[in-house]
């Protein structure tokens, strides 16, 4: 199961299909866990036509691939990634483990050790490091198992990261399950636990361990070297493990991998970074690999093809339906459930432990306990995670501002969207909602007009010294030196578009649109001052009435809006584009300057 998403970032933007994706996912796979013992007639019916329980951990898996890349990338540092993992997963997971231990002292749980016949310690290590499943280890609680996929989903990830090749993850999602695929026509099959049976359960585990801590160290160092290093040593480290050692078969090991890289494809998708018929080829290929795969995998004793097949085909088409209905209003119950599902994933087992040392199992179906059950479980998991899963994000939150890690390197220039800036975020007025990169008020419509926007934009923005992205007719010398609309005038106020907080509308939209106009009309009325009556007196000379004589013409005030003083032949940015639309209208331009300059007096 995925946890949640991260902290800080998706706070800021939940997204509520989501948070309804995993709450749903959650209650499914409790139901399946607690119908062995309040509903088994009811499962032995359901289970040949329908795995419940695959069906809610690809759901899970589906959106940790959607979401966790992108949080990576948002974060632009690793350390600050791992941070945020380590105090989302690890609080929670220690506090469950510890209250099994504790049941199992009292004699109210049966601890789950297995015959692997390793010492605590060692129990203990593998457990830390959450590849306890693929290591050959018993999982002290039984859902702990999808941890080590995801773990070895956040090496692979990294890995990624570090070598910038993290876009390509529709790619990946295609070979990864085209090699099941062909596990499977090939006949590769490996024993569960492979590796561990050669090199020994002990020895693995202390060699994981080290590798594992090695990996996240190098990643989060400022080195470039030391970070390649550390991902291809943890990329290859997840590999490893998933092939040659884990417990599920090798193609279901890939298929799982395949499925979150395939949620992490329709993300880039949706944010315009590919297009949308590559990820449904993607999509169609991950789909189709899986499904062969475990059609040529067959029957076993705890394994049948069409009840896999079945809850494989509708995790994805969950998926795909909460993605269509993403701009719907979701309701609050969802949400919530999907904020506590972690806890309720984790914190079921141990109340199904207690149940049945004390109540026992059915024989027969009892939908009175089912509901009663759950009716213990959601309250217990709301407490959970407002005392220990929100205080752990409050500290990984506190732990990674303290260590800010390495800077994002800097995009190309380019004119910052609304809210680039952080919490004064302004509703784009871009015509046709067009909107440059990571514009959180209004999602580009497609790839196309994206690309075409950045160019258009790389060639209207530039920099001032201080490094502030600045609009098109900012001052060339600096940042806070007077430009049209008003400079950087003060670090607390930035202006005409340098992306900091407390940027006006008006220097952020695109220059020429309707908008912009307005706002130079607006600006020119400004620098009038109230307006004056029209004359009704004809001026010397001849000529059609006009207002009055002492008020400057259009042309001074556009001057004036633009902060110039007296006319300059070769102005600004602004200034240029002024003249170049005021040429097309020759006769009023020549109008304007005769009105300016006045009537002319013939002396004789």
């Amino acid at each position: 199961m995925t946890s949640p998403p991260n902290d800080s970032t998706e706070r800021l933007a939940r997204l509520g299909w989501l948070d309804a994706l995993r709450g749903i996912a959650a209650l499914v796979v409790v139901f399946d866990h607690s119908s062995y013992s309040f509903l088994p007639e009811f499962r032995r019916e359901l289970m040949p036509e329908f795995n419940t329980s695959r069906y809610g951990i690809m759901v899970f898996f589906l959106v940790s691939g959607y979401i966790i890349p992108a949080s990576l990338e948002r974060r632009g540092c690793v350390r600050t990634f791992w941070i945020g993992r380590v105090f989302r997963i690890y609080p929670l997971c220690v506090a469950a483990v510890g209250a099994v231990l504790v049941l199992s002292l009292l004699g109210v749980a049966e601890l789950r050790t297995g015959s692997s016949g390793l010492s605590a310690g060692m129990v203990a290590l593998a457990h830390l490091t959450l590849f306890q499943e693929l290591l050959g280890t018993p999982n002290l609680l039984l859902v702990l198992w999808t941890l080590s996929y995801e773990m070895a989903f956040y090496l692979l990830v990294v890995a990624l990261f570090t070598v910038r090749r993290h876009q390509r993850s529709a790619p990946i999602a295609m070979t990864l399950a085209s090699l099941a695929a062909v596990s499977v026509a090939a006949g590769i099959t490996l024993p569960a636990s492979a590796l561990s049976d050669a090199v020994g359960t002990g020895r693995l585990i202390v060699l994981t361990a080290i590798a594992l801590t090695a990996a996240i160290c190098c990643t989060s160092a400022s080195s470039p070297r030391l970070r390649v290093f550390g991902g291809g040593l943890g990329g290859a480290l997840a590999l490893v493990l998933v092939l040659f050692n884990g417990t599920v078969p090798v193609w279901e090991g890939l298929v799982i991998l395949a499925a979150m890289f395939l949620g992490t494809a329709v993300h880039r998708a949706e944010h315009g970074r590919s297009s949308w018929w590559y990820a449904a080829c993607t999509a169609a290929v991950v789909v189709a690999c899986s499904v062969g795969s475990a059609y040529g995998h067959g029957d076993g004793d705890h394994f049948t093809r069409r009840a896999w097949i079945t809850a494989f085909l509708l995790a994805v088409l969950t998926f795909g339906v909460g993605l269509a209905l993403r701009h719907r209003r979701v309701p609050r119950l969802l949400i919530g459930l999907g904020t506590i599902s972690y806890s309720v994933y984790l914190l079921h087992p141990i109340l199904l432990t207690v149940s049945d040392g004390t109540i026992g199992r059915w024989r027969q179906n009892s939908p009175v306990l089912e509901v009663a059950f759950f009716a213990v479980l959601l309250p217990l998991c709301a407490l959970s995670y407002q005392y220990v899963e929100a205080p752990g994000q409050a500290w990984g939150r506190k732990l990674a501002r303290s260590f800010p890690g390495r800077p994002r390197p800097r995009p190309r220039p380019r004119d910052p969207g609304p809210g680039r800036g952080g919490t004064d975020d302004i509703r784009c007025a871009l015509p046709g909602n067009i909107c440059p990169r990571l514009c959180p008020s209004v999602p580009s419509r497609s790839l196309t007009v994206r690309r075409v926007w950045l160019l258009f934009s790389a060639r209207q923005s530039r920099r001032c010294p201080d490094g502030h992205a600045r609009a098109r007719g900012a001052s060339r010398s600096g940042c806070r030196r007077a430009a049209p609309f008003g400079g950087c005038r003060s670090t607390t106020a930035h202006r005409v578009g340098c992306g900091r907080p407390g940027a006006p509308l008006d220097a952020r939209v695109a220059r020429g649109s309707p908008a912009h106009r307005g706002q130079r009309r607006r600006a020119a009325r400004r620098s009038a001052g109230p307006a004056q009556p029209r004359s009704r007196v004809r001026p010397p000379g001849g000529g059609r009435a006009g207002p009055a004589l002492d008020r400057p013409g259009r042309a001074a005030r556009l001057r004036q809006a633009a902060g110039r003083r007296g006319p300059r032949r070769h102005g600004g940015p602004l200034r240029r584009g002024l003249l170049r639309r005021t040429a097309a209208h020759g006769h009023r331009r020549a109008a304007l300057r005769r009105r300016d300059r006045g009537p002319r007096l013939h002396l004789r």
